[in-house]
């Protein structure tokens, strides 16, 4: 990518950073999840709202601290995952926030990049049933 492009996008993490979109707490949330990266201080707490038949996130907001890139990561995703499906969040990897982030990361900082997603999608497990165990999402190693 040519420096043009790499400035334009470190611009855009900044904007999330400084003005978060979706960010705060929903009235009635279908589920909340919340999640940290110890490694940077991250926390990330989310609040989804799916549609009545539990299939498409119909809202979503997150509220949290941390650096730049952990909150605009979370900023990005929330408005990449109103109208998607249950289904769309998880078959998400860490390659798609990293390429919607679209800088080139420290594998020190995926961690970063990563956690909003984690949380969405351990929530998102444990409302479901499928993951009992993890009462807060942690990112390490």
């Amino acid at each position: 990518m040519g420096m043009g492009g790499s400035d334009m996008y470190r611009q855009q993490i900044l904007d999330h950073y400084k003005n978060p979109r979706n960010y705060g707490e929903l009235e009635e949330p279908t589920f909340t999840h919340v999640g940290e990266n110890p490694m940077c201080g991250d926390t990330i707490e989310i609040d989804v709202k799916l549609d009545d038949d539990d299939e498409v996130i119909e809202d979503l907001a997150f509220r949290g601290d941390g650096c730049a890139i952990s909150q605009a990561a979370a900023s990005m995703l929330s408005g990449m995952l109103v109208g998607k499906s249950i289904d769309d969040l998880q078959e998400m990897d860490r390659d798609d926030m990293i390429d919607t982030l679209g800088v080139d990361i420290s594998p020190m900082r995926v961690k970063c990049a990563v956690l909003a997603e984690k949380v969405a999608q351990d929530g998102a497990d444990i409302y479901f049933g499928e993951e009992i165990d993890v009462e807060k999402t942690t990112v390490e190693d």
